[in-house]
């Protein structure tokens, strides 16, 4: 393994922002259950996944195209939040700093790509 994902600052801000939404889903209504608070929770965990598999190959090609997917889950989770504040679920002050905190980690993410050599 060339990286230690569970050293990287970005997984572990990635596990803090899963925490996070699935606080916010809470209060999300029960009928979203196996809707869109099972959607958004999903995205959320995709996150931190998929960076910590990346990192299980011994390849920065292959931490890369993980990587990709997270940041690809993290446009689909920003789309899922957006639509529950256009539903009424989240507060659009709630949704603006999950939003804030999803660009941060995608920012970490991309610089992340950055530093591999591929």
């Amino acid at each position: 393994m060339r990286h230690n994902y569970q050293q990287l600052r970005v997984w572990q801000k990635a596990r803090e922002f899963v925490k996070d939404i699935y606080l916010a889903t809470e209060a999300l209504p029960g009928e979203e259950k196996f809707g869109l608070t099972s959607q958004i929770r999903r995205a959320a965990v995709s996150i931190p996944s998929n960076i910590a598999e990346g990192c299980g190959f011994n390849s920065d090609k292959q931490v890369n195209r993980f990587l990709e997917m997270a940041v690809s889950s993290s446009c689909e989770l920003e789309t899922q939040l957006f639509l529950s504040m256009d539903l009424g679920y989240l507060q659009s002050n709630k949704v603006e700093i999950l939003q804030h905190e999803l660009i941060e980690l995608r920012r970490m993410m991309i610089g992340f790509r950055k530093s591999l050599n591929i």
